[in-house]
């Protein structure tokens, strides 16, 4: 079992952190390449920042564009990081995984199908392909307890689990962050030169949307819930919340339109008060900005009759529903 000393943000010397991760980076890869794949998350942003530093152009960045992001995601994030002088490249990979995802409703085997995709085949092969031998993760110390504590299995986290990714993928894993947790992350953010607007946006989960579906992910599913998203995400943005998201649900509901009955779809809105994920209070929306919120979701959102708001706190609940 592994046991990592948690380094928390009241006590992080964030300069000192920088300098002995880019050294520990250098160390690992020598004069070799190493790669990583940027999703525009604080974690995957601090670690393509470190690396960067450490390894200049001899790390590879890509973006994975998988069909589950957010809209408009992949340009935005290589754009960002093109102005922070870090080349991204794009990768159309929404075939394989929507591929992988047809059929499946668990929520652990919709994890595995994706990690599987990303690490053995999408990835696998640009990382062949580049001839690294080394990944960077942005593994946190909180997808580790989860995984470990069986709440839920974070697509990153494989030797804790006993997986050694050498093995199974053909490359060893680089996790600088695994000390540290959402705050202490976003603290080494903002002193590795990440603008504030990426630094403080809140967390996105490493399956994407798919983890926002309820039941099977396929492409019109993760349209719908992605437009959803991008109304919430508009609305909610001067609320100032760890997170908030959209989730789709599986059953349809019984509503109306135009006096005849529509048997459609529901969304669920979850918002967060929180420090680092452990726990997390449900934070108290207005309710004039809950039915504006319900208003917009159901006339714009195709197939959409209910709004529902989670009033329940991590624990019991998540906060990611999948």
């Amino acid at each position: 079992m592994f046991k990592i000393g948690e380094i928390k943000a009241k006590d992080l010397d964030a300069k000192k952190f920088i300098a002995g991760k880019i050294d520990e980076i250098r160390g690992t890869v020598g004069q070799g390449l190493a790669i990583n794949a940027l999703s525009g998350g604080v974690d995957s942003s601090v670690v393509t920042m470190l690396g960067h530093k450490a390894l200049g152009e001899r790390l590879k960045t890509y973006f994975i564009d998988n069909g589950l992001m957010r809209k408009d995601e992949p340009k935005r994030v290589a754009a960002l990081f093109c102005k922070l002088g870090v080349k991204v490249k794009i990768v159309d990979a929404q075939k394989q995984f929507f591929a992988a995802l047809k059929g499946v409703v668990d929520p652990e085997e919709k994890r595995e199908a994706i990690t599987q995709t990303f690490y053995k085949h999408v990835f696998g092969k640009l990382v062949k392909k580049s001839k690294a031998k080394y990944l960077l993760q942005g593994t946190i110390l909180t997808d580790i307890d989860e995984t470990v504590a069986g709440v839920k299995r974070q697509h990153n986290v494989f030797e804790q689990l006993g997986i050694d990714p050498k093995k199974a993928f053909g490359y060893k894993i680089i996790e600088p962050l695994v000390q540290l947790r959402k705050d202490g992350v976003r603290k080494i953010a903002a002193s590795v030169g990440l603008p504030k607007s990426n630094y403080k946006r809140m967390p996105f989960p490493g399956p994407a949307l798919s983890a926002r579906v309820i039941g099977e992910a396929t492409p019109e599913r993760i349209r719908i819930v992605r437009q959803a998203t991008a109304i919430l995400e508009g609305e909610l943005s001067g609320v100032r919340a760890f997170q908030y998201l959209a989730i789709l649900h599986q059953d349809r509901v019984t509503g109306m339109r135009g006096g005849k009955r529509d048997f459609g779809l529901q969304i669920e809105i979850r918002c967060w008060d929180s420090v680092d994920a452990r726990q997390a209070s449900v934070t108290r929306l207005p309710y004039a900005l809950l039915e504006r919120l319900a208003k917009k979701i159901t006339t714009q959102v195709s197939g959409v009759v209910s709004v529902t708001y989670n009033i329940a706190p991590k624990p019991p609940s998540t906060i990611e529903a999948v």
